[in-house]
């Protein structure tokens, strides 16, 4: 009983949270819809498999911004797929009560904090590797479970 109370107030601490502007340009979060590789929702069909995250639109180049104060938690290789390589980084991330990673982004530094707003790092050329795509920032909770609620 204990544990079911103390997990219910650890859930309960990231109501209200929201995602700052994570991508320069894109200053309301704007989500990936549709385009020719699928659709950027959580829990779009992946060719057989289910897609764990949420794409916020982010065009190649760009700054990627910490949305709200962030522990930087170190690199993530995105991929095992060679030819995904110019896309195969990303980061893990904690802030606000919650863990989650953000994929196409090569991080200026994997570890430290930073402070809302601040750079965490540029966007990565999807283009090159998905011609067509809306590129985007991909944001996956650690869990996998839905960040749709947080922006």
């Amino acid at each position: 009983m204990r544990r079911v109370l103390v997990l219910l107030a650890l859930l309960c601490l990231c109501d209200g949270v929201r995602f700052g502007q994570l991508c320069a340009g894109n200053s309301n979060n704007q989500r990936r819809t549709s385009d020719r590789w699928g659709q950027g929702h959580y829990g779009a069909s992946r060719g057989g498999r289910t897609h764990k995250g949420l794409d916020i639109v982010c065009n190649d180049g760009s700054v990627v911004y910490a949305p709200f104060d962030v522990t930087l938690n170190g690199r993530l290789t995105v991929y095992t797929d060679p030819t995904k390589k110019a896309i195969n980084e990303g980061i893990n991330l904690s802030g606000e009560n919650l863990c989650f990673k953000l994929f196409y982004v090569r991080p200026d530094k994997v570890s430290g904090t930073l402070r809302k707003g601040e750079r965490i790092g540029i966007m990565l050329p999807m283009q090159t590797v998905y011609p067509g795509i809306t590129s985007h920032v991909h944001v996956q909770m650690c869990d996998k479970s839905d960040p749709t609620q947080y922006f």
